[in-house]
């Protein structure tokens, strides 16, 4: 006879898939893992609003900064005023700052370190309705439905975990898509499988319950 141990960590050690047992509706997305085995990168990371900045110019340090990327995704530096920021990964934002630098450095070598990340609206996972703390949370790679909740604190005390859906933009046929969501499940009676991967963008919308 399996011991109950054993039965659990067999369970977790499985692809979880499916629909959470729904019988009907559009299906849940992907489950994901409680702990990944490894840590897959996600895409490139594009410079948002408020994002703070490290700029470094190797032999000219007082060409560099640390600057915040300003609401209207700008940034200025020593030499350099009001350029684009928000939108462009580090190694671009590296290359324009070199190209404005030329013209007064010769071959300068430039580069950009992202501190304090927000990253642009398409970067963030937000969750808002019936959660202890409402927020935007900057997207990182492996990121489940599981870090999202324990980031805002879980659910409100009145709070209809499992009537909260998922918005999702699909790129390829450029709809917006929602999917039901299971928090109730997943974070009072430990269902792993209602555990889903979360993609750059998400949208959690938890409602209250009626009574």
């Amino acid at each position: 006879m399996r011991s109950p141990a054993l039965a659990s960590l067999v369970m977790l050690a499985l692809p979880l898939a499916g629909c959470g047992g729904r019988a009907s509706g559009p299906p849940l997305p992907p489950a994901a893992f409680v702990s990944g085995k490894t840590e897959a990168p996600a895409e490139q990371y594009v410079i948002g609003p408020l994002d703070q900045l490290s700029i470094f110019v190797w032999r000219n340090p007082e060409l560099g900064a640390k600057v915040q990327v300003r609401p209207d995704g700008r940034i200025t530096t020593p030499l350099i005023q009001d350029m684009a920021a928000a939108g462009k990964t580090p190694t671009q934002l590296s290359a324009d700052i070199k190209e404005r630098l030329s013209k007064y450095v010769a071959d300068p070598l430039v580069s950009v370190i992202v501190e304090n990340f927000s990253g642009t609206f398409s970067q963030q996972v937000r969750i808002v309705g019936a959660t202890e703390k409402p927020a935007s949370l900057p997207y990182r790679a492996n990121m489940t439905l599981l870090d999202a909740m324990i980031a805002v604190g879980g659910l409100s005390q009145y709070a209809a975990g499992d009537r909260a859906k998922l918005v999702r933009f699909d790129k390829k046929t450029g709809k917006q898509q929602e999917y039901p969501l299971q928090i109730s499940k997943l974070l009072k009676r430990g269902d792993v499988q209602a555990n889903v991967r979360l993609e750059p963008g998400d949208v959690i919308i938890i409602p209250e319950s009626a009574f």
